[in-house]
């Protein structure tokens, strides 16, 4: 990456004339630009696949790919600005052959799509790509729906080109939430952990191409002028078939089994206040997270009624011996757990909770049944 910078760096400074305004260089008719698909990787990061441009001119020796998906992970406050809504993302670039190269090290598939575009669009493409590389544009606040790699490089395509990229591709008509479920089949507690964060507005009908295959299969579904937008997607790696043996650990088997024999517990004080303290706080989380976050996947969040910040002041009221506010509270958070299945009976991580709701009906119950044992019987 270091030695690309160097020559890239150079290339410019070749064209910059001798008052030092910036001009952009000049692409010759044989210039061609292309998007690149690459497959999902194994990292959560990497588990929606990959899109970036290429811009490749043979006649002029230039092959630069630029990635919209750049992220540093040594960002001061990763996490806290990751949840917050306004973590920096950043274009970066590379040259065509260490990209694949990075893709084949890591087995994963790169599709290309050659645009069928005039020379002038093809340099427009190009201009903005070097404007925002070498501008303040080339940084910006990643959503994980609205404006990520995809999303950016259907916009500068949409730009150049000047035609708007078909929405029909594999998934057309489901909703955001099954999308995103389906694509993390393999990664079980990634797929709770983000199922359960993500509210109400993932459960509407995908209207933005936001995954890499979705705007590979767009683009090969629009026309312009008249003719396909784009050549015949062109496999320039096919990830190899290796097998890869099932986490013991990353699987709904073992959590089930964990939750039910919690269930089974669930008198055991340790078990009990373990729930509640993790439930609720998780619970409080999410009541509090929409008023400082940008992301407005996680706002309107349901899953509230399942881990509920509530289960703390039951605690609460367990701990000060209050019997009557501590069974109003069980009959409150029940009520909220047959209200959250209801909402739940379309929803496709239904399963994925299932044995979290067996486990806060369970400590519920048993609750209720204690306290109920600890009132004074009249006769």
């Amino acid at each position: 990456m270091h030695s690309f910078k160097v020559l890239f760096a150079l290339l410019f400074l070749s064209v910059l004339p001798t008052n030092k305004t910036f001009a952009q260089p000049a692409l010759s008719n044989n210039a061609f630009v292309s998007l690149l698909t690459c497959g999902p990787g194994n990292e959560l990061y990497s588990v929606f696949g990959h899109t970036a441009l290429r811009v490749s001119d043979p006649a002029t020796g230039i092959d630069v790919v630029y990635n919209y998906g750049t992220f540093d992970f040594d960002a001061p406050n990763f996490y806290m600005k990751f949840v917050k809504g306004d973590l920096q993302y950043f274009v970066s670039a590379s040259t065509y052959n260490d990209f694949i190269y990075t893709y084949k090290y890591y087995n994963r598939d790169v599709y290309e799509q050659v645009l069928n575009l005039t020379p002038e669009q093809e340099q427009k493409i190009f201009s903005e790509l070097n404007d925002v590389l070498q501008s303040d544009r080339k940084f910006y606040t990643y959503k994980f729906i609205g404006r990520n790699c995809t999303t950016m490089a259907g916009d500068v395509i949409e730009l150049g080109s000047g035609t708007k990229i078909s929405n029909k591709n594999r998934d057309t008509g489901k909703t955001y939430r099954r999308i995103i479920y389906e694509n993390l089949e393999n990664h079980f507690y990634e797929n709770l952990g983000i199922s359960l964060i993500f509210g109400a507005r993932t459960d509407i009908e995908m209207k933005e191409l936001f995954l890499p295959v979705h705007l590979m299969e767009g683009v090969a579904d629009t026309n312009s002028s008249g003719n396909p937008l784009a050549k015949p997607s062109v496999t320039v790696n096919k990830a190899f078939e290796r097998s890869t043996p099932g986490s013991w650990w990353n699987n709904i088997y073992l959590f089930a089994g964990f939750m039910i024999v919690a269930a089974v517990f669930s008198n055991r004080r340790v078990v009990y206040v373990t729930f509640l303290v993790i439930a609720g706080l998780i619970g409080f989380f999410f009541s509090v997270v929409g008023f400082f976050s940008f992301h407005e996947e996680i706002t309107m969040n349901y899953n509230i009624l399942l881990l509920n910040p509530l289960y703390l002041l039951l605690l609460a009221f367990m701990l000060m011996k209050n019997a009557k506010a501590t069974l109003w509270t069980i009959y409150t958070c029940l009520g909220l757990l047959v209200v959250y299945l209801v909402i739940m009976l379309n929803k496709p991580h239904l399963l994925l909770v299932l044995p979290i709701v067996v486990l806060a009906a369970a400590v519920l119950i048993r609750l209720r049944m204690q306290t109920l044992k600890g009132l004074p019987r009249h006769s």
